[in-house]
Order: C-alpha cells, then sequence, then structure tokens
C-alpha cells in the first residue's frame, strides 16, 4: 500500500515538472520569435526594397497616427523600387491618423508610380487612405466608403447616481474638457461637437469631391455613412477598376510605363510595439503546440484586442463598424 503511495506521489511530480518545463518552454519559443521579429522587421534596421521590383505594401486594422509608419514609407520614396501597391483592408480609426497617412501616401505617389488595392474593406479613414492614389482597385465584395466622421463618448453620470458618486470639478470656462463622461453633456457642449464633426466631415467630403472628380450631386449619393460593393462603387466613382493584385500590376504596366514582369516583394511598415501582432501569432502558435488551439480560437474570435485597440484611440473618429450581431 505505501509502495503504491510512492508511486502516485512520484508521477504527480513528475507531472508537475513536465508541466513546468511546458510553460518555460513556450516562454522561451515566444521570447525567441519576438526578439527575431524586432531584428528582422524593418522597424529595426529599416526595410530593403530592391531594385527592378514593385514594392507591396500592406495597411490593415485600425489607423492611428504613427511616425514610425511615416518614417518608413518616406524610406520607401528613396528606395529603388519602381512601383507601390498598397493593400488596404481597413475601417478606419483616428481623422488625423486618417489625414497623416493620407499625405504620406500622397508624398510617396509623387516620386513612385503608386495603385491601390482594397483587399476586403477600405470604410472611412480606411477609404481616405485609399484615395491617394490616382487609381483603386477593389474586389467585387470588396466594401468600400462610409464617408462620415464620429465622436462617440461613454456618459456614466446616470451609473454614477445609482452608487452615490458625484464628481465634482473646478474649471475655467463651461466648455472646458466638455463632454467629460461625469454629467449630462449640456446643449452648448453637444453644440460645440456638433461643429467638431461638421467641419472635418466637410473636409472629408471635400477631399473626395477632389480625389474623385464628383460633383456635388454625385458627392450627395455617397456621402451619407453608407458602404458600398466593390460592384456598386465603381459606377459611384468610389474605385475605378474591379480585379486584384494583377489587376493593379497590368495598370502600372499599361498606363505607369513600370516594366512587364517585374516580382511584387512585401514592404512591410514598422509595427506599433503596442500592436505586438508578432507576439499575437507566437502566443497562438505556443497555445497550439501545448494542445490548447481551442482557447486561442476563442480569444481571436471574441474581439477583445481589437475592442480594447479602439477603446485607446482619442479625438474624432473616420470609422466604420457593423452593429454586433445578436
Amino acid at each position: 500500500m505505501s509502495l503504491d503511495s510512492d508511486i502516485i506521489v512520484d508521477r504527480r511530480r513528475i507531472r508537475r515538472k513536465l508541466t513546468f518545463w511546458r510553460v518555460m518552454a513556450a516562454l522561451v519559443a515566444i521570447a525567441a520569435i519576438a526578439s527575431f521579429a524586432l531584428i528582422a522587421t524593418p522597424g529595426a534596421r529599416g526595410t530593403f526594397a530592391s531594385a527592378g521590383s514593385i514594392a507591396r505594401v500592406h495597411i490593415e486594422g485600425l489607423i492611428r497616427s504613427d511616425s514610425d509608419r511615416t518614417q518608413a514609407l518616406e524610406r520607401l520614396e528613396d528606395s529603388q523600387a519602381a512601383a507601390v501597391i498598397v493593400h488596404i483592408n481597413s475601417p478606419g480609426g483616428t481623422t488625423a491618423g486618417s489625414e497623416q497617412l493620407y499625405d504620406s501616401l500622397v508624398r510617396l505617389k509623387a516620386k513612385k508610380p503608386l495603385v491601390v488595392v482594397v483587399e476586403g474593406l477600405a470604410a472611412s479613414g480606411g477609404y481616405i487612405t485609399a484615395i491617394a492614389s490616382d487609381h483603386i482597385v477593389a474586389q467585387q465584395s470588396s466594401l468600400v466608403g462610409s464617408i462620415g466622421v464620429l465622436f462617440q463618448y461613454p456618459n456614466v453620470s446616470e451609473l454614477l447616481k445609482t452608487i452615490g458618486v458625484k464628481v465634482e470639478e473646478v474649471k475655467s470656462s463651461p466648455l472646458k474638457a466638455a463632454p467629460n463622461g461625469f454629467e449630462p453633456t449640456s446643449p452648448e457642449a453637444r453644440a460645440a461637437l456638433d461643429a467638431l464633426v461638421k467641419d472635418s466631415y466637410a473636409w472629408f467630403k471635400g477631399l473626395v469631391k477632389e480625389r474623385r472628380g464628383m460633383d456635388d450631386t454625385q458627392l450627395e449619393k455617397v456621402a451619407d455613412g453608407r458602404v458600398f460593393t466593390g460592384r456598386q462603387a465603381i459606377d459611384l466613382k468610389l474605385i475605378d477598376q474591379i480585379g486584384d493584385e494583377k489587376t493593379a500590376v497590368t495598370w502600372l504596366v499599361e498606363h505607369k510605363s513600370v516594366k512587364k514582369g517585374l516580382p511584387v516583394r512585401d514592404y512591410k511598415l514598422e509595427p506599433r510595439f503596442g500592436d505586438l501582432s508578432f507576439l499575437k501569432t507566437a502566443a497562438a502558435v505556443t497555445l497550439e503546440a501545448l494542445g490548447l488551439g481551442s482557447i486561442a480560437h476563442q480569444i481571436g474570435q471574441t474581439g477583445v484586442a481589437q475592442a480594447v485597440d479602439r477603446l485607446g484611440m482619442d479625438g474624432m473618429l473616420a470609422l466604420w463598424q457593423p452593429a454586433a450581431s445578436n
């Protein structure tokens, strides 16, 4: 009986040690992948765009102001790349970040032939990014548009009343730090916000009108905040052509005198450290290796990371998001 107990204790001890070393191996793997990513990514040493090739740039996810991305695009301006294809799959982001990216691509376009390919979504700030190009290609089922501006903020004043909390303040003028979410929004504060949104909306519409060559009637058809499929967008002058990257390459050859047969090579913009995309990948791979693939899948499906990312954005948004399904 004592021997059996010893065997059970030994097995449990071995199992704990095995679990410990599995966890340690997972952490080492994540650290190794992260270190390799920091060394290999363009942010660490600059991105090489070889002569005799077309650079492929990806703009994905939420768009914020990003000086690292701006610098990477400036390096691309001075590279030996023959042309640039910008792939966009973004619901937008902050208006300031979208404007910054638009300006960077306009400067790049002045030095390199540039074409945009909408992979799945170019909405709001993503569409601001797209119209930096003189030619936009999208698939039939891609979504583009959502021309509009949003200022969104939570108001927890009723909740504070319920739990008996009152936030007091001393401020220099009635509209300082308004709205603050701790009290009902005053008519004056709402009017001030409305003026901000309308001014940015007018800027957005003016940009679309100029870049897409629309008259006022055409602009009004597309500037109500809706998204459109690629099939609809081509008739509405939001895009120029239905197709994919091969279509974009053909356009560059036929209209920008880019040499036929050049390879298309990735030019990766420097990732923001806060995004930690390489760590997310490493973590997913590690969880799979440990037999926890279902957990990795659930984390990816919940959209927790995207929600946290959105909460971190300040200021006015040029952002499209479909209503959550029940």
